[in-house]
């Protein structure tokens, strides 16, 4: 379908897309702690991860990603969507689970990428919204169907909402 069959109007919610990134082996996740530098979440935990770039697909975009920031491959799969309203527009986050890492894990200009036991989550300065994501994304096999949340902010606290 042409770009002007779209349907694409200013009335409509727009979404920027991103990739959020969490390699396990067992109970650990590589997880970034950000750069001292970095406008957002400097000196927290997140995945690892970042923008979609145009003519990219969701998982070439996160293996780029994985490269640029930890240096690694892994077998990536989809395991499920969040559309956070940031307002006027927003972000859609693909959550991509990778496992079998191959390669030294090395650091970036982003921060430098860590082994984190799930359990030690609750004593690191860590990303709002990671132990919830995590806390759902842990007992979840490849195969399994992703699912499907939405993330808001009311009365100041952040709520995540799954499609149950």
């Amino acid at each position: 379908m042409p770009v002007s069959d779209q349907g694409v109007t200013n009335d409509r919610y727009m979404l920027i897309p991103r990739t959020a990134i969490f390699v396990r082996r067992g109970d650990e996740y590589l997880l970034l702690k950000g750069a001292p530098t970095k406008r957002l979440w400097a000196g927290k935990y997140n995945g690892l991860g970042g923008h979609v770039d145009r003519g990219e697909d969701v998982l070439s975009s996160a293996q780029r990603e994985l490269m640029e920031e930890a240096g690694i491959t892994a077998d990536l799969w989809l395991c499920g969507t969040v559309v956070i309203d940031a307002g006027g527009v927003g972000i859609c986050l693909f959550l991509v689970v990778g496992e079998n890492a191959q390669g030294e894990v090395k650091g970036s200009k982003e921060g430098i990428p860590e082994w984190v036991q799930k359990e030690a989550l609750d004593h690191l300065p860590v990303v709002e919204d990671l132990p919830i994501l995590l806390g759902r994304i842990h007992p979840m096999k490849r195969g399994d169907p992703p699912f499907s949340a939405r993330s808001f902010y009311k009365d100041d606290r952040l709520h995540i909402a799954f499609n149950e």
